[in-house]
């Protein structure tokens, strides 16, 4: 397309070997609310070469694609009459760098788990990525969703990614400025949505070990076992171990983690509120807006732990809508409409989806 800057472009490409392609193909495995869907037909990539090829059938058989990671923030409500467009690409490697400064560049493939992307860099003595430990899904994903958790973002740590434009099959490298990163956003969601192919995310982490330990009961956690000045390895522990904790084994009760996004309102909304609840939780973003946790709204609801037929909210932690057993994404939906309207009702904000709903 004429409007790519040309310093995006990289012509690297790998050799084809493994690319699957099926018809009337199940996603039951790639969605970890363990909804039975099918979509007409599969595209798996391995590689760069492959990554090409996929995108010129895109682009030539003009049908409807959607591209998934590792389904952790999907829910599917019917079958996917098109191509569903998943990356297998792997490999995780420290790109070499004559930089004087303190940071190390990891290049990792878009197919690649996240966590065992962190528990390597945290192995390897390459801090940044701590607090997002034990997040389900894919690299891939972090780059589209700019995932987050205790304080700290994806876009904190992206350098670039590398891609293959669907419409041409030309191989592109975007800068991390590039992308209009905010709280879960990037243009991949919105102006480039379905324009791109990931195959590998760059990060930048740092040598020194700089904790974040303010979000959240991490610090406490860590104080609970006398640990005021934790490892990296030590923050990674607690973090998995807080998170195990409030959120179900999708293998028990399938969900898709946080379902909703933590609302962001103006100090005057926060302050009106604050006045009905005084212990109401909150991050301050700046002087002009705090961010109220979704789950803390939602308990007050009372949906904690509650169920309306075969879709249900987690007993630990409000934030995840849960598939109790033979659960359909409509359920899910009607569950999760019949909790905004509540929020909404009873304190005038109106929380969003965070998890893709197809």
């Amino acid at each position: 397309m004429d409007d790519v800057p040309e310093e995006w472009t990289n012509m690297e490409t790998c050799k084809t070997e493994y690319m699957i392609d099926l018809k009337n193909y199940s996603l039951l495995k790639h969605n970890t609310f363990g909804i039975q869907a099918f979509c007409d037909r599969f595209l798996e990539y391995y590689s760069v070469d492959e990554a090409v090829q996929v995108a010129r059938v895109l682009s030539q058989e003009k049908s409807p694609y959607l591209l998934i990671g590792g389904g952790s923030n999907l829910l599917l409500t019917s079958d996917f009459h098109g191509i569903v467009v998943h990356s297998a690409i792997k490999g995780i490697e420290v790109v070499p760098s004559d930089s004087t400064t303190d940071n190390v560049y990891v290049k990792c493939g878009s197919g690649e788990v996240w966590d065992d992307v962190v528990a390597f860099c945290v192995s390897h003595d390459f801090y940044g990525l701590e607090n997002l430990s034990a997040i389900p899904g894919e690299v891939g994903a972090s780059a589209v969703q700019n995932i987050g958790a205790y304080g700290v973002e994806a876009k904190d740590a992206i350098v670039s990614m590398e891609v293959v434009e669907i419409e041409t099959g030309r191989c592109l490298t975007i800068r991390a400025e590039e992308c209009d990163y905010a709280y879960r956003q990037s243009k991949f969601k919105k102006e480039w949505k379905n324009r791109f192919l990931l195959t590998s995310v760059t990060y930048a982490l740092s040598k020194t070990f700089k904790p974040s330990l303010d979000y959240g009961n991490v610090r406490s956690s860590l104080q609970e076992h006398g640990i005021e000045h934790p490892t990296a390895q030590q923050l990674r522990d607690t973090i998995t171990a807080i998170r195990a904790a409030k959120l179900p084994d999708v293998k028990v009760e399938g969900n898709a983690g946080s379902f909703f996004m933590n609302p962001v309102v103006s100090r005057d909304k926060y302050e009106q509120l604050a006045t009905q609840y005084p212990k109401m939780p909150h991050y301050t973003i700046d002087d002009q807006y705090e961010k109220i946790p979704a789950g803390w709204m939602i308990d007050q609801c009372g949906w904690k732990g509650k169920s309306l037929g075969r879709a249900g909210v987690h007993h630990q932690q409000a934030l995840v809508l849960v598939n109790r057993g033979g659960a359909t994404g409509e359920d899910v939906v009607r569950l999760c409409k019949v909790i905004q309207e509540d929020v909404y009702r009873q304190f005038g904000i109106e929380i969003i989806p965070e998890v893709n709903i197809l």
